[in-house]
Parts: structure tokens; sequence; C-alpha cells
């Protein structure tokens, strides 16, 4: 079993959206070994989406401007909106794929918690109690809009829990890697599974 086999073809999605308040393109090849070059004009959040990339061994550029003059909401959802599709597109029909993945993963004094199914029925349960408003400059309710988003335009039952913590930046990161590393787990191609594995022979929105 492993993530890439020789037979079986490239799995990139590359999407690009283009709106009056932004314009976001990003390529994800889930077959890839942690590369990143992400731009999206806000620094904190450029560091989370490296994490994603690099713990879940999978290549991602991110090239996003947005109307940051106004705040980052825009620009942070509208990601999570093209990394859903980028993603919806690399894997295509899921075949063979484990399909699950439940990842505990620390950061000093925070443990979270990231359990997902690539089902293709879209849901977000985000339990995550921040300390402040902000970490620095970022806004944390941010973190829960890019995970819907993600989870809306990819398909992912996704469930995200902060067991504990106290640092915010800790928090975050912890939620971000385990997300990468739940990704990584669940997108393993196990030659066991001939075609998607559900009863119904099918991992879409259309349930």
């Amino acid at each position: 079993m492993g993530k890439g086999v020789a037979e079986m073809k490239s799995r990139i999605g590359e999407v690009s959206r283009h709106t009056s308040e932004t314009k976001v393109t990003i390529r994800i090849n889930m077959d890839g070994t942690g590369k990143q070059e992400i731009h999206s004009g806000i620094g904190f959040f450029d560091h989370m989406l490296e994490q994603i990339a690099k713990h879940g061994r999978m290549d991602l550029s991110v090239q996003a401007e947005g109307d940051l003059h106004v705040d980052d909401h825009h620009t942070v959802e509208d990601v999570g909106i093209v990394m859903g599709q980028a993603i919806r597109e690399a894997l295509e029909d899921k075949a063979s794929i484990v399909r699950y993945a439940c990842v505990h993963t620390p950061m000093d004094e925070a443990l979270s918690r990231v359990t997902l199914d690539l089902s293709g029925r879209p849901y977000l349960h985000f339990d995550v109690a921040f300390q402040a408003d902000r970490t620095g400059n970022f806004e944390v309710q941010l973190v829960r809009e890019f995970f819907r988003a993600v989870a809306q335009h990819a398909g992912i039952t996704l469930h995200i829990t902060t067991l504990y913590g106290a640092n915010d930046h800790h928090i975050i990161e912890t939620i971000f890697k385990a997300f990468g590393r739940a990704m990584d787990e669940a997108t393993v191609i196990d030659q066991r599974i001939n075609g998607p594995l559900s009863t119904k022979g099918s991992l879409s929105d259309d349930y």
C-alpha cells in the first residue's frame, strides 16, 4: 500500500477563481513531497498553509490577491473555496483511497484532533475554544471560515476538535498540521479497494 503507484495517473488539481474581491489560483499535487509556494498577502495564514503542505506531503502553490484593505476574511475564505475545489479535482472519483483518517497532533501545551471522511458529503464540526480574538494580526475566527470553505467545496466530512491548549498560535498550528496529516492518510491508495470505498459504488455529493 502506498500513496503513489506507478500505474496511477497524477492526482493534481489546479483551479483559478476571480471575483471583485479576490483573485486566487491554487495548484495541488496530492502525491508530492511537501513543496510550497504560497503568497496570500497574510503572513500568518501563509505559514499555516505551509503546514498543510509539509505535514500532508503534498505540493501546494497558492497565489492570492485580495481586498486586504477591507480585512482578511474574503481572502481566507476564497483560498478555502479554491483549495477545496482543487482537492476535489485532484481526487476525481476517489478510486482505491482509504477515505478515512483520524489524527491527533500536539504542539507544546496544545493538542488537536482532525477526523475526516472523503465522503463527498460536506460537513464541518468545529469545536475549538480560542483565548483571544486575534493571534498577532490574524483573526482567529477565520480558521473556522477557512475549513468550512474547504469542506464544502472538497466534499469532506470534517470534524476538528482542540482537546486543550492555552496559546492560540499553537492551537491553530496543531489544527493545520493535523488536517494535512489526515489528508495524507485518507488519500493513501490501497490496491485491495476496487473503485471507491463505498457500498453505493460512488463517493460523490449526489447522496
